[in-house]
């Protein structure tokens, strides 16, 4: 159903190298997703990181593909920041590298793009936004902080049901070094790994 390139850098996810203490983070977001199937609801993630520009729309792409090919219905991933300011091109092309199937729809300050995992799945949208904008839900949905700066700095997230801590390290800090490809294909990966870990665990 994947792409084949995705499916091919599926293949290589390992959940063996998630340790159990990190396992133990990722199991409330398991504990919410699972509920919420057993309860036939509608599973709405809105994965938050401070400028909305990296973390939070790998984790929006990967969350919304792991759903799709492990069968879980009803999932609809967003993802959104403290403040706008764009998708960062390096995370296009990242994704780009794995297989999706990357398109800008639109260009300026703020590109919005179409990022495509499958032939016969919708297209997730990518674009920066925060984490309230109208084009996220406004209630019934669990706030996924995928970086430690929005998660500190938001204790609060209006209209969520549940508020999940599941951060990771800024790629960001590879900017500008001949590391930096790399660094963003690591983050990226261990981002795809988790969140196809996360909708593994979950009994239908």
């Amino acid at each position: 159903m994947l792409y084949p390139e995705i499916d091919h850098t599926v293949s290589s996810f390992d959940f063996q190298h998630i340790s159990e203490e990190r396992k133990g983070v990722l199991q409330p977001l398991i504990d919410y997703i699972q509920n919420k199937a057993d309860n036939k609801k509608h599973i709405r993630l809105n994965l938050i990181c401070t400028h909305n520009s990296r973390r939070s729309h790998l984790s929006q792409v990967w969350a919304q593909t792991a759903a799709a090919y492990y069968g879980i219905k009803n999932v609809s991933c967003y993802s959104g920041g403290t403040e706008a300011t764009a998708l960062f091109p390096t995370i296009a092309e990242t994704l780009q590298d794995s297989g999706f199937k990357v398109k800008t729809l639109s260009e300026g300050r703020n590109p919005v793009y179409s990022i495509k995992f499958s032939s016969n799945e919708p297209a997730v949208i990518g674009f920066s936004k925060t984490y309230d904008d109208d084009f996220n839900p406004e209630s019934e949905f669990a706030a996924i902080m995928t970086c430690s700066q929005a998660d500190g700095g938001c204790p609060f997230i209006a209209g969520a049901e549940k508020r999940i801590p599941v951060t990771f390290e800024d790629p960001k800090i590879s900017d500008g070094t001949p590391q930096q490809k790399q660094i963003y294909r690591e983050r990226s990966l261990q981002i795809g790994t988790e969140m196809f870990y996360i909708f593994s665990q979950i009994k239908q």
